[in-house]
This record gives structure tokens, C-alpha cells and sequence, in this order.
């Protein structure tokens, strides 16, 4: 019956994404190919110095990039140490400088990782206008780096990909915020909190009185799902039913997680006249979610453990008014996306359900991965595997018309080396340095064992991945974990921009090659599964070991 259910479910959601696919995927295509600027982003151009009908080359795109980021960490970064300050502050001290740090830095990379409770720990002004703000433009950084890349495959002999600031301009102003303005507001209507009445007093059924955080959290909650974000008002995230009061809001806010990144494959199709090219990778993304979260809704419905059977599975950690399905839904939505928000305790899940949510993001979250980051992802495996076809067939390896040399590859492998090196060494450091590990164990970890080192592998890999969320047995506000998930959330956005930006450029310069009857099909299901065995062989040659010591090990013990 279970089954049944879940199958239920994910046929609601494929519905309701196939209905928004063209529309949404043509509207950002007619966005981002549009030669017309709108009244008030003109405006913004002559504000910042922009021509917006000026092209970029691909180094110059990137310094926009990396400047506007720097500047948006030291931004933020400020605006916590001052906070006491500010307005609406609600009495909240400054916030220390390693936390400062790493959420300056866990925001501007669209992981929005929290190694505090937020509620209790930042005031409004920072909440609306530090961690909303990038929670827009961190995820308009993100598309206009896959817009970049679909326009290196589109263009012919041409020394630009674009300008930045006009493609952070109108996916900020076209796309996220009409969005997210009426999203917002229906959030709203469904029982989501929006107001300023700071800290409530309630009296309790016990007798007692509690105080209850109050804020604008509709506006936060709606852009933290569709720039697959994932930082919560509450410390409970999306569990809190002031951020998701029922199944209806359980239901948008999955579908604001999925929408951009899987219309973006239609987007992509439309760039370079091919729409099918679109449909090959969007099937890739959909087989390898729908793994994932069959396996997740398995393993977490099924129990040796009579007690556990006689609940209907293994509820620990979870909302009942969610239950396995529509938790195990949300989470492989949001390890899948790179959002980071959990409806649920993912710390509570079996064994090998957290497993899958780990391997979720171990894949490179590409099925179908944040907004930008997935599609620019999957394009790079994309590059990989014709590359490993054409060594199977003898041939100078194409994609849609471009040559993939020795230039070319190694920024492609470059590009997936950067997620699991960071993780692997920030893992190892945290247990061959004396000071780190004891840090770790007296301070952060409390389990030991398997799951004690899954924790900290979880956490790695979903800063690594700029994903968020966390097995929250692992308390993370200490001054090695701050620094090192820190750098890593940098390392793991800004080193596979840089290389995806650098292949951009690569390819813009060239020609396109003419199809002939050797040409490899790169738009039919044959490539897509060649796809889908080059994303799980990779991952799995490179992260078997650390699984086998974690979550497979804890598995076969339980």
C-alpha cells in the first residue's frame, strides 16, 4: 500500500511540473535571448555603470562574478557584527566572528548551512535583509552560470558569453521575484507566519507560559525553496508549523524546489535549437530522483523491529502529518536540489534512507540540482560521457556541434575532482588533527560509531555541494566546523564556476561541427542512460569506501 501511495505522490508532482514545464522553460528562455531591457533595470544599469548591450568574455563574467560575491560576503559578514545595532534586532547580540563567517559564507553560496538556531539568534534586519537578499541574487548567480555555459554551446566564434550583471538583473527581477511575490502570498493564505510581532507569549495547556518567535516568514519561505536555498526561519526549518503548516504547503513548497531546475533543461533546449537535447537530460534527472526516493521510502517503511512495523514504519524525527511518503518526498527533493530544507529529521532516518540522501548530493546533485548549479552540472557529465564514448567508438568526441579536446576535458574533470577532494580532506582533517577531533567529540558529536562518522561525512559533503542541510546530531558552531564547512561551502561553488565559466568561453570560440552519420545521438534514450552510468559510476568509484564505513556499516549492524 505504501507504494501505492508513493507512487500516488510522485505522479501529483510529475503532473504538476510537466504543466509548468514549457510555459516556465520558455518564459526564461524569451528572458535571457530578449535584446529589451525593462524601464527599472535600465535604471539599475546606469546606477552600477553597466551596457547591458555590451557582451562579456568569459574572464570578465567571471570577475563579475567573484566580485559581486566577495562583496556580498563582507556585506553580510558586517551586518551580523553589528546586528546590536540595527533596527529589530530583538535584543540579539552580535553574532561571533566564526559563525559570522560561516554563514556570510554559506549564504552567498546558496548553501545557506546554519550553525546556529535562527530564531533565537538573528534579528529581522539581517534575517530580510542580508540572508533574503542573497537567498535572490546567490540563486540568480546560479542560473546565470548555466546560461553562460547553454550559451558557450550556442554560440558560434564568439569571444563573449554574455554580460553578468544583466543576466543576474533579470533573473533576480523577471524570473524569482514575480515569482516568489505570488507564491508568497498564497503562502501566506495557506497559514504560513508574515508579520513583526517579535517574541509572543502564549500560556500553555500545562499551565505555563512560552515564548514564541513571530516574523516575516512567508517572504523568506517562499524564496528559500525556489532559489533551492533551504535556510530556515525556525531551527526546525521546514517542520515548523509556521513554515509548513500542512500538506498543501507541503506541497508548494516541493514544487517551488523542482520548478526552476527542471524547466531550465527546457530552456536549455530552446538555446540551442534543439529542444530534444533538453528532454535527454531531463530524463536522466528524473530516473535517478525516482531511485533515490524509492529506495528512501523502502527503507524507511519497512523494519525488521515488530514495534517499528506496527507504526507503519520508522517515524522517528518525523511529522505525522507528513508521514514517510511526503517526508521522504521533501527530503529527496531537497538533497536532490540543493535546497537543504527538511520537513523532517534526516539525523533520524535508517541507515540506509540517510544514505540516499548522502549519495543524493554525493552525485553531484544533478537530478536535478539547484537553480543553475544542476543544469551546468549535468551538462559537464554531459561533456564526460561523449568524451568516454567517443574513446569507445575511435572518434574526436562532439556535443551539440562542439569538439571536446584535451582542453575541454580537463575542465570537465577538474570540475567533478573539486566536490569529493573537498570532502574527502575536510573529513580527514577533522580526524588526524588533535585539535579538530577534540573539538568534534567533546564538543559536536553525539553519536559515536558509524553514525558519529556519518555525521561528520554528511556535513562535508552537503557543504561541499552547497546543499544545507545537516544530520543534526553533529552540533556544528565550534571554530574548526565553522571555519572548515566555511571554506568548503567557497571552494565547493566558486572552483566549479570558475572551470564552468573557463568551458563556456572554450567553447563560444569555436564552430560548430556539421552532423554527419558517425555523429554520436546525444538527444535519444540511449545517451540518457549512458548518462545516468557515467554520474552513479563516478560517484560511486569515488565515495564507495566512505559509505562502506558509515551508513553501510550502521546499516548491517542494525
Amino acid at each position: 500500500m505504501v507504494y501505492v501511495y508513493a507512487i500516488l505522490a510522485f505522479g501529483l508532482i510529475a503532473l504538476i511540473l510537466a504543466a509548468l514545464y514549457k510555459p516556465l522553460g520558455d518564459y526564461m528562455y524569451n528572458v535571457f535571448t530578449s535584446d529589451k531591457d525593462l524601464f527599472f533595470e535600465k535604471w539599475i544599469y546606469k546606477i552600477i555603470g553597466v551596457d547591458s548591450k555590451k557582451g562579456q568574455t568569459w574572464k570578465a563574467y567571471l570577475r563579475g562574478i567573484l566580485g559581486f560575491s566577495l562583496l556580498s560576503v563582507l556585506v553580510l559578514y558586517l551586518l551580523q557584527r553589528v546586528q546590536h545595532w540595527l533596527p529589530y534586532n530583538l535584543g540579539f547580540d552580535n553574532v561571533p566572528g566564526p559563525l559570522a563567517f560561516n554563514t556570510a559564507a554559506s549564504f552567498v553560496t546558496n548553501t545557506n548551512w546554519q550553525s546556529y538556531s535562527p530564531d533565537v539568534t538573528l534579528g529581522y534586519t539581517v534575517q530580510f535583509a542580508g540572508l533574503a537578499v542573497q537567498n535572490f541574487v546567490s540563486a540568480a548567480v546560479g542560473i546565470a552560470v548555466a546560461i553562460a555555459l547553454v550559451r558557450g554551446f550556442a554560440l558560434r566564434k564568439s569571444e563573449t558569453i554574455g554580460n553578468f550583471w544583466v543576466d543576474l538583473t533579470r533573473t533576480t527581477m523577471r524570473i524569482l521575484m514575480p515569482i516568489a511575490i505570488v507564491m508568497g502570498i498564497i503562502l501566506m493564505a495557506l497559514g504560513v507566519a508574515q508579520n513583526f510581532a517579535g517574541f509572543v507569549e502564549v500560556h500553555t495547556i500545562a499551565g505555563g507560559t512560552q515564548n514564541i518567535m513571530q516574523g516575516p516568514v512567508a517572504s523568506q519561505e517562499v524564496i528559500k525553496e525556489l532559489g533551492t536555498n533551504g535556510g530556515g526561519f525556525f531551527n526546525a526549518n521546514s517542520a515548523h508549523p509556521y513554515e509548513n503548516p500542512n500538506m498543501w504547503t507541503n506541497l508548494i513548497e516541493i514544487i517551488l524546489m523542482l520548478c526552476i531546475p527542471v524547466a531550465l533543461t527546457r530552456t536549455f533546449g530552446r538555446m540551442v535549437g534543439e529542444v530534444k537535447q533538453g528532454y535527454a537530460l531531463l530524463g536522466a534527472m528524473v530516473i535517478l530522483f525516482a531511485v533515490s526516493f524509492t529506495c528512501v521510502v523502502t527503507a524507511e517503511s519497512f523494519s525488521n523491529d515488530p514495534i517499528t512495523a506496527l507504526t507503519g514504519g520508522s517515524m522517528e524525527g518525523k511529522e505525522v502529518r507528513f508521514g514517510n511518503v511526503w517526508s521522504g518526498l521533501f527530503g529527496t527533493t531537497s538533497t536532490s536540489t540543493s535546497t537543504g530544507a527538511v520537513n523532517s529529521m534526516h539525523d533520524s532516518y535508517t541507515a540506509l534512507g540517510g544514505m540516499m540522501y548522502m549519495l543524493n548530493m554525493m552525485l553531484g546533485e544533478v537530478s536535478p540540482g539547484g537553480v543553475g548549479a544542476g543544469l551546468y552540472g549535468i551538462l559537464v557529465m554531459a561533456v564526460v560521457a561523449v568524451f568516454i564514448a567517443g574513446l569507445m567508438v575511435g572518434r574526436t568526441p562532439e556535443y551539440l556541434g562542439k569538439k571536446i579536446g584535451p582542453r575541454e576535458m580537463k575542465m570537465a574533470s577538474l570540475y567533478f575532482l573539486v566536490m569529493p577532494i573537498t570532502v574527502v580532506v575536510g573529513v580527514s582533517l577533522s580526524f588526524a588533527l588533535p585539535f579538530a577531533r577534540q573539538s568534534i567529540f567533546d564538543t559536536s558529536l553525539n553519536n559515536s560509531g558509524n553514525h558519529g562518522f556519518s555525521e561528520v561525512v554528511y556535513a562535508f559533503t552537503s557543504a561541499a555541494n552547497n546543499n544545507g542541510s545537516a544530520f543534526a546530531g553533529i552540533t556544528a558552531d565550534t571554530p574548526w566546523l565553522d571555519t572548515a564547512l566555511g571554506l568548503a561551502v567557497l571552494l565547493g561553488r566558486f572552483l566549479p564556476i570558475v572551470l564552468v565559466i573557463a568551458l563556456a568561453g572554450s567553447l563560444a570560440k569555436q564552430d560548430i561541427v556539421p552532423e554527419t552519420s558517425g555523429t554520436m545521438k546525444t538527444d535519444n534514450k540511449l545517451f540518457t542512460g549512458l548518462l545516468v552510468f557515467v554520474i552513479v559510476l563516478i560517484s560511486a568509484l569515488t565515495f564507495f569506501p566512505t559509505l562502506a564505513l558509515g551508513p553501510l556499516a550502521e546499516g548491517l549492524v542494525a
